[in-house]
């Protein structure tokens, strides 16, 4: 794919204009996306397997969602829901509540970014307990406020240059068989802060990703998911799934959670509830979050009305075009397709996720992280037209995120240039 004037200008005029820890992954600037694809300034275009990282589930400009955010637009755009508030908020708590795991009274509440969210989980969980700690895992991502900095666990880039992280955070090993980090070490080692660096009856919250995002697309097995129910049971420890990355029918059910049949008190939410518009929630156990008393809680943009009227859309897709189960099937082709590439990409050591929330990871013959060839992976498909990301702790991990709603066809070609691709940069 040639690089074009337009798109280069514009980048010219970025680097200037632009703080530099605003990263920005390639110099295609967006004109126009439909469901899965892009076009640039140039009419460049690109096969989206990255959804705005893991936001557009049901695609780019899904009619129903536009159709849903025209409406509202006509009626008004913002009152803040704090002074005057709307019915389509309350209906959108409604559903999620049902929706959300757990056989038990919910309550939510809108804010506007994943991590506000666990934000205001945090807030939540120490307002129901009277406690102040949060416990944490390695490679974990939870945001970049200081106190979901302090949450995640990975040091480069989110928490270089950034001088001290919030008190009483701490971090245990995720499971990770792949990196000889068993079920038992997790567990492990949480007791271990519990001898050493903080008294549990201080623990005010478990947070966790079901699939760890940003860390690598690493699910976690279901003997741990247990046993953190078990210990926030025993130790009176509220216990958060983060499912910002993982919501909305990306992993084969509406929530990751859904699949261990096990109910977290609360649950964050963000990116594909909204469908392109900013919206994220908490929701849990009505106790719990009542917790805060009135006023505690909120945001001046958080609820509003346009992305309400987006995430009612979006849940109405999800059922309506069965997207739960189109995700399965769409990322068990891809992991087939991963699986047989193997045989000219051995560095592909591990393919993996639920659903269709799949990735790859690459290592050298040695067991060493392979990142340069994970990248140079995702340059080669960015020059053919597929639009990649990677992530985790290493770098040597290739996430796909296309949305569900991808055309078969497109997502037949995606395929052919992802092939092309891995062995094109392996010299093939």
């Amino acid at each position: 794919m040639l690089k074009s004037t337009a798109n280069t200008e514009i980048e010219s005029r970025r680097k200037a204009a632009l703080a530099r820890g605003v990263g920005v992954l390639t110099d295609h600037y967006a004109v126009k996306a439909e469901n899965s694809e892009i076009w640039d300034e140039d009419g460049n275009r690109l096969i989206d397997f990255a959804s705005g990282i893991a936001v557009l589930n049901t695609g780019h400009r899904h009619p129903k969602v536009i159709a849903a955010v025209e409406k509202q637009l006509a009626s008004f755009t913002h009152t803040c829901h704090q002074v005057v508030p709307y019915e389509p908020y309350v209906r959108l708590a409604e559903r999620l509540n049902a929706l959300a795991p757990g056989d038990f009274d919910k309550k939510s509440l809108f804010v506007t970014t994943g991590a506000e969210a666990l934000e205001n989980a945090v807030k939540i969980a120490r307002a129901a307990t009277g406690r102040s700690a949060v416990i944490t895992f390695n490679g974990g991502f939870h945001g970049r406020t200081f106190m979901t900095m302090s949450m995640t666990g990975k040091v480069v880039p989110y928490k270089v240059g950034f001088g001290p992280m919030a008190a009483d955070v701490f971090h245990a090993p995720y499971p990770n068989a792949l990196h000889g980090i068993s079920v038992d070490d997790s567990l492990n080692a949480i007791e271990h802060l519990f001898k050493a660096d903080v008294d549990p009856a201080r623990v005010a919250a478990i947070v966790f990703e079901p699939v760890q995002g940003e860390g690598g697309f690493n699910p976690a097995p279901k003997e741990f998911v247990e046993r953190i129910r078990k210990l926030c049971d025993d130790k009176g420890i509220v216990m958060v799934a983060d499912e910002v990355q993982t919501g909305f029918a990306r992993t084969g059910t509406v929530f990751a959670m859904e699949a261990y049949g096990i109910a977290p008190d609360l649950t964050t939410m963000a990116k594909s509830l909204g469908g392109g518009f900013p919206i994220s929630a908490v929701v849990g156990k009505a106790e719990i979050m009542d917790a805060a008393g009135p006023g505690g809680l909120g945001g001046t943009y958080g609820g509003n009305p346009l992305a309400i009227a987006a995430a009612n859309a979006v849940l109405d897709v999800i059922e309506e075009e069965k997207l739960c189960d189109r995700a399965n099937t769409l990322g068990d082709t891809l992991k087939a397709r991963l699986e047989a590439l193997k045989a000219d990409v051995p560095e592909i050591v591990e393919v993996r996720g639920p659903g269709f929330m799949v990735a790859a990871e690459f290592c050298h013959a040695d067991g060493t992280p392979a990142p340069e060839l994970a990248n140079a992976i995702r340059v080669e498909a960015l020059n053919r037209g597929l639009l990649l990301l990677t992530c985790g702790v290493y770098g040597n991990v290739i996430r796909f995120l296309a949305p569900i709603t991808i055309q078969d066809d497109v997502f037949a070609e995606a395929l052919d240039i992802l092939e092309n691709a891995a062995k094109a940069a392996k010299g093939l």
